[in-house]
């Protein structure tokens, strides 16, 4: 607390009027993390004229957030939050909101909702894992090129889907 104290340029008791405890800071931080990530993309895809847009303008602003936020995304995801039950349930809920987002957004006629919710899910998994991967690895990737390899796979995999029954 010291430290977050002296970056933020107060004092620890200043600090302590704001937040309870670490726990209290460090759960405010997730929730800020989480409502940045879901704002860059749900104002990037609004923006989008067509599916295909959608997806690769998404994944972009996820890609871009990465980037230009890899302290607060290795906070969000790599920093053990999942080893805390509270942290772990704050961080769960984002996921779940960002694939309730894709969900809604995957147009493929005659599949059920909860086949879509599945599909919602395993691509934010998968934009997940690669920037994990990505920033762990300390690789040179450029946003823009993960942005264009990834939303290909998922457009073109998105395509193949079929309904359950088929």
């Amino acid at each position: 607390m010291s430290d977050i104290a002296e970056a933020a340029g107060v004092t620890k008791p200043v600090l302590y009027q704001h937040f309870a405890s670490k726990r209290d800071l460090y759960s405010q931080l997730l929730d800020e993390v989480g409502n940045q990530l879901q704002e860059a993309i749900t104002k990037a895809v609004a923006s989008a004229g067509s599916g295909r847009e959608m997806v690769e303008e998404g994944f972009s602003a996820y890609f871009n957030f990465v980037d230009s936020h890899r302290d607060a995304f290795q906070i969000f995801y790599a920093s053990g939050s999942w080893r805390d039950e509270e942290f772990s349930a704050q961080v769960h809920e984002v996921e779940n909101l960002l694939a309730e987002q894709v969900a809604g957004l995957i147009e493929i006629e005659g599949i059920s909702d909860e086949q879509r919710q599945l599909l919602g899910h395993g691509i934010v998994g998968m934009i997940e894992g690669a920037s994990t991967h990505w920033l762990s690895s300390r690789a040179t990737a450029d946003p823009g090129e993960l942005t264009r390899q990834l939303a290909d796979l998922a457009w073109r995999g998105l395509r193949g889907v079929r309904p359950e029954h088929q």
